[in-house]
């Protein structure tokens, strides 16, 4: 399993207009692959929409990727609003929950770190120990390491309720030591 994600940094103002056309299109895409995640910002980099696909692998994405274009679905007609793009390949954690399609926040939250590149094992590590304890307080939407694209880093995706939940989920977490790994 890898999972494709796309970051689209988008002019100010555009977001809403790009969103409902990147929905319309993929009412129609979804018959070649349906999405695990399609996001916006409300807090970070602004003016930004992350969509998450999963693939068994990089020919499987390729062979999707061609069909779709070919069927003339894809890709949705937002590119006069994309200011810059990023496209980034993952591999999930062996011991991270997959990514599923639905509703499993409304509010997410999504982490990224560059790491230290003779760090990567051990920080693996550290988190395989963590992250059981972790969960009893929030489930885990993911965690992955790049693959291909930035090298070096692991992106951690939480559903939570609302922000408060988020908050107090992580001060928790931190007063009674659990978290960070």
């Amino acid at each position: 399993m890898i999972y494709e994600i796309r970051t689209y940094d988008l002019f100010p103002r555009t977001q809403p207009e790009a969103i409902k056309r990147f929905g319309e299109a993929y009412e129609k895409r979804k018959q070649f692959s349906e999405l695990v995640g399609f996001f916006y910002t409300d807090v970070g980099p602004l003016n930004q929409i992350i969509h998450i696909w999963p693939y068994d692998d990089l020919a499987h994405r390729q062979r999707v990727r061609t069909e779709a274009a070919k069927s003339g679905v894809w890709p949705p007609k937002i590119a006069e609003f994309i200011k810059h793009m990023t496209l980034e390949i993952y591999n999930p954690y062996p011991f991270s929950p997959l990514l599923t399609p639905g509703k499993h926040g409304p509010c997410y939250e999504m982490r990224s770190y560059i790491l230290v590149a003779d760090q990567l094992a051990e920080n693996r590590k550290r988190w395989e120990r963590a992250l059981p304890k972790r969960q009893e307080y929030s489930p885990l939407g993911c965690a992955m390491e790049a693959e291909l694209g930035t090298g070096n880093k692991l992106v951690h995706i939480w559903p939570y309720k609302d922000p408060n939940h988020r908050y107090e989920t992580r001060a928790k977490t931190e007063a009674d030591g659990i978290w960070p790994p």
